[in-house]
């Protein structure tokens, strides 16, 4: 087993907050700077072909958790990964912007008007079309540049990701099919009235094309171990990564987060009573004990074994 890395500043006084914290802000800055100097390359060129850029540039920057970047920066850094790494930073801006393509495209499939606060790219350039008076039809225009924008913002991750490590640049092109994959098994299972509102299959132990994305976790974590040199962090990684989700899942069935609505909601008004919900946390609190296990045996500092723990709550709406 490859022995638990030592180097940069993981044994100094900061702690795995701070670490990550640094971290982010170095990935918020590549993310500004990339877009910056797309928009004014392509706005010397040709005016019209900035509009993709700044589409893709006011979503990233309208504000967001940083969700898969977190994950993956807290897996690399507990892997013993070095706190001025420069890959970890690529990776985790092109985990973000394959984020914002698979938002795009699922605000044009559900027709959602805002997101992160403002108008979604579909309905802002489909404004903008009718405003103008130009031919065609307004919500195709619409439609097809938010899609055009997405795939614009794929791209960019995979410029950022292109020069990683062979091993961490698998696991995103991994990730990008199986994203792409869970999106269509997501919206065919709702098309066909096969969507189960309880994420029972969670529990099971979702696979390679899972419609909640629970690879979404797992790849991030596994790249930022990649990163980190750790082959070894492979299988409790995966383990805690499991457990995580199913606890992420049945919180957001709870609290009818994002994609638990329409026969969720009704599963919740009408059969979840307070005693359904006590057993529904008392499964919750045993997915959390199984990743604390996997934590606790792990082959990483005993600090970031805590931090993986204290991690495992916040993402389970725990705190």
């Amino acid at each position: 087993m490859t022995t638990t890395p030592t180097h940069g500043r993981a044994g100094s006084a900061a702690s795995p907050g701070q670490l990550r914290d640094a971290l982010l802000d170095r990935v918020e800055e590549r993310l500004a700077r990339l877009l910056a100097d797309e928009t004014r390359s392509r706005r010397t060129a040709d005016p019209r072909s900035a509009v993709l850029v700044a589409g893709v540039a006011e979503l990233v920057q309208a504000g967001a958790e940083r969700a898969h970047p977190v994950i993956c920066l807290t897996g690399y850094l507990a892997a013993g990964g070095d706190p001025a790494g420069e890959d970890v930073v690529s990776a985790c801006a092109a985990l973000e912007l394959l984020d914002t393509c698979l938002m795009i495209r699922d605000d044009v499939r559900k027709n959602a008007t805002l997101r992160r606060g403002i108008p979604t790219l579909h309905i802002s350039h489909a404004a903008e079309h009718e405003r103008n008076g130009w031919r065609g039809e307004s919500r195709r225009f619409g439609e097809d540049t938010a899609v055009l924008a997405g795939d614009l913002a794929t791209v960019y991750g995979d410029r950022l990701a292109a020069r990683l490590p062979l091993p961490a640049w698998e696991l995103w092109d991994g990730l990008r099919a199986e994203r792409a994959i869970g999106a269509h098994a997501e919206a065919a299972a709702a098309t066909e009235y096969l969507d189960d509102a309880w994420p029972g299959q969670c529990l099971d132990g979702c696979g390679d094309g899972c419609g909640a994305g629970w690879y979404g976790l797992r790849h991030a974590l596994l790249i930022g171990a990649a990163l980190a040199g750790r082959d070894d962090l492979r299988e409790p990684y995966e383990a805690y990564a499991r457990a995580l989700h199913a606890a992420w899942r049945i919180r957001g069935f709870l609290r009818g987060g994002p994609g638990f609505d329409g026969d969720a909601q009704f599963l919740r008004d009408i059969f979840f009573d307070a005693q359904a919900r006590e057993k529904a946390e008392e499964t919750i609190a045993g997915l959390l004990d199984r990743a604390d296990e996997v934590a606790s045996k792990a082959p990483v500092p005993p600090r970031w074994r805590t931090e993986l723990s204290a991690f495992a709550r916040r993402v389970a709406g725990c705190e």
